[in-house]
């Protein structure tokens, strides 16, 4: 530990911390924009100065280690005057468009102008103007407001791993630029606009929509994948604005993928606002909720439970959940499943569908093998946590699966289940470095266990788990990294199918061939809904998807952000949602929509309010009761040892940007898939990249 002097009052700080980071610690504030404790120090905005003592000159204190003894002093006279100095210096060139800019209200330069600037300027001459940069359907860019921190392009280059922006030319010629003539390419992009300390780079699909005062402003959690990153949705009236991260070290640390963060306003097109019959002419028409109530309770009267079957979505919520399974069971129907895409994970044992590591632990690891899985593209954060290890040294990363283009180099082992069986009986040479690690992790992904074989690919990875050193009294290197943020939920509430019940894929075999007679989808649109046959169809949700299209009943249900709610992130972390605007037209809460479609049908729910219902959740699932708590689940076989087959695993996603029904109504979506989707990817999926 080093021991130092701040203002006069002794502080001890960790060796390797920075002046700046000390005088944070010791309560004093320092200006400061090119620093940033996740980015490399570059010092080059020189802001940040202070006095040390036996120093010629104010030192840069982003900078400067600390050191034994060393005296430091922030408020004095001289201190004052450089900082004036620098923001004068800094403000030569900047345009006077606060109140024009995006960035106002909230902006750093206008903050610390106003706290540490002279108030004037000595300079008069001509200010210098920058071309414009297209970065992409994103980031929208006023270049000529650029103070040259680099904080945007030590982001691109050290956390999302794609290093497209640069530096051109120099002195008053400095230009932050594309490397070459295109967008940034990257999941993550969106976050330089909140590093931005200027309105250089603001949000394009945001561009003049509203101001960071008039917006209410919501902590909630964000569904676009299965990571549950903490976000703040802002509302004006009814309408979402943008959303933004919110900071936990745990989950998303203080970044936010691109999906999370653009594809809101897609909540505002193609919803559903009204019940739907569909008409004797083949269409949907307008109903009230007596009449798409009394429809359900005709069609199901008479009806055996067994000849029922539901489907929970990917972005339900677990009081809606919860209240499908016990109306399914009031009905006795045991067809009933969250695993919409037919992924053969075993609930029967929790440890085998959970990111056991958690997220943080990747920090820990010392190797990883990627089975079936494109993190880059399925969970952008933890692939930013994968590199940020990668980056600190010491950790190996072996891919089994197709070609992908993740940010850190990987070996890939090979294709498929041939590989992964070689790799369980000890014959790949990746085998030495598995036995070599002291903590390595896997991380197997929805394209290998979307397969008929999944259950055997499952067996497989635990073979590899139980073979090597990835299980000890502090460490569980088993993981399962989840596409879905309903999924956890739905497998530790018991959305499966109960004795002799069919799962999605044999509910979909059995409707086509008539054996089901009603399926009711609760958000459920991956799905192929051509194959229902004859069918009755009742779809409850917030979008204009594939389901309500099929459907013969059509229930208008609330976004994930119009409900309170719980979610469980792919570590089976329980996370609170929060209401931050209300559904639109006769549209509800799901939750309470099955509540009053119970009673019509004789078979009420005991729970009158959401309290009653979380009290049912917490019965199934104990853990419900402490959000944010995560408790390590102890190991068990799941699973199903069998043949394999040989063929190559597939990518869990071809299209990035359009996944669910929320990213699929964005224009902002639609025009990323145009602009960094290919064309080959499009095709394979039908056209839109799902």
């Amino acid at each position: 530990m080093i021991t130092l002097t701040i203002d006069g009052a002794e502080i001890t700080v960790e060796p390797g911390t920075t002046v700046l980071q000390a005088c944070q610690i010791a309560g004093a504030e320092i200006p400061h924009f090119c620093f940033h404790e996740r980015l490399s120090i570059t010092g080059s905005c020189r802001m940040c100065l202070v006095e040390m003592e036996k120093s010629p000159k104010p030192i840069a204190s982003c900078a400067m280690p600390v050191g034994e003894g060393m005296v430091i002093r922030t408020d004095t006279e001289s201190v004052k005057h450089a900082r004036q100095g620098v923001m004068e210096f800094l403000l030569i060139n900047h345009p006077l468009d606060c109140p024009i800019c995006d960035q106002g209200g909230e902006c750093d330069l206008q903050d610390q102008a106003m706290a540490y600037g002279r108030g004037l300027s000595r300079y008069g001459e001509n200010k210098r103007a920058v071309e414009e940069k297209d970065f992409g359907p994103l980031i929208k860019t006023v270049m000529t407001r650029c103070i040259h921190c680099t904080r945007c392009v030590r982001f691109m280059d050290e956390v999302a791993g794609v290093a497209q922006l640069g530096g051109l030319w120099r002195g008053e010629e400095l230009e932050i630029a594309t490397v070459i003539e295109s967008g940034l390419d990257s999941e993550l992009s969106g976050n330089i606009i909140d590093l931005c300390p200027v309105g250089a780079l603001t949000s394009k699909p945001y561009a003049f929509a509203a101001r960071s005062w008039e917006l209410v402003k919501t902590e909630t959690v964000d569904v676009m994948d299965a990571v549950g990153g903490n976000i703040r949705v802002d509302t004006r009236g009814p309408q979402v604005m943008r959303i933004l991260p919110r900071l936990n070290e745990a989950v998303n640390q203080e970044w936010l993928a691109d999906k999370s963060r653009f594809a809101c306003d897609g909540l505002r097109r193609q919803r559903l606002d009204r019940p739907y019959l569909r008409g004797s002419s083949g269409s949907l028409e307008p109903a009230t909720w007596d009449q798409a109530f009394a429809a359900v309770r005709d069609r199901l009267s008479g009806v055996d439970g067994s000849r029922i079957g539901a489907i929970a979505g990917d972005l339900c919520e677990a009081e809606s959940m919860t209240a499908l399974k016990d109306l399914m069971t009031a009905l006795r129907c045991p067809n009933l499943d969250c695993r919409q895409d037919g992924a053969k994970l075993d609930p029967s044992a929790r440890v085998g569908y959970l990111f056991n590591s958690t997220i943080a632990g990747i920090d820990i690891a010392d190797l990883c093998l990627l089975i079936g899985t494109d993190p880059r593209h399925e969970a952008p954060i933890v692939n930013a946590r994968l590199r940020q290890r990668w980056l600190a040294g010491g950790f190996t990363i072996g891919t089994v699966g197709p070609e992908t283009r993740l940010t850190y180099p990987s070996s890939r082992l090979g294709a498929g289940p041939r590989t992964l069986q070689e790799i369980a009986e000890g014959k790949h040479e990746f085998c030495a470095a598995l036995a070599a690690a002291e903590r390595p992790m896997l991380i197997l992904g929805m394209g290998a266990l979307r397969r008929d074989d999944g259950a055997a690919v499952l067996a497989a990875a635990r073979a590899i788990a139980e073979r090597y050193t990835f299980l000890s009294d502090d460490w569980n290197g088993f993981n399962v990294l989840q596409a879905a943020a309903a999924r956890v939920g739905g497998l530790d509430l018991g959305l499966v199918p109960g004795t002799g019940g069919l799962d999605t894929t044999g509910m979909i075999d059995a409707a086509e061939s008539g054996a089901l007679e009603v399926l009711y989808l609760l958000g459920a649109d991956e799905i192929d809904t051509s194959r229902f046959g004859a069918a009755f169809v009742v779809y409850q949700g917030h979008h204009g998807d594939a389901g309500a299209q099929r459907a013969d009943v059509v229930l208008p249900g609330a976004a994930y952000t119009e409900k309170p709610g719980h979610y469980v992130n792919t570590e089976g972390r329980v996370q609170r949602a929060r209401r931050a605007a209300d559904p639109p037209g006769d549209a509800r809460e799901d939750w309470t929509i099955l509540r009053a479609l119970s009673e019509v049908l004789g078979r009420t729910l005991p729970y009158d309010d959401v309290g009653a219902l979380r009290a049912r959740m917490i019965e199934i699932a104990p853990h419900f009761a402490a959000p944010d708590d995560l408790t390590p689940a102890p190991w068990a076989p799941f699973g199903t040892t069998g043949a394999m087959d040989p063929a190559p695993f597939a990518a869990a996603i071809a299209n990035y940007y359009m996944t669910d029904p929320i990213s699929r109504a964005s224009e902002t979506m639609a025009e990323c898939t145009r602009v960094f989707v290919p064309d080959d990817a499009m095709a394979a999926t039908g056209g839109d990249g799902s």
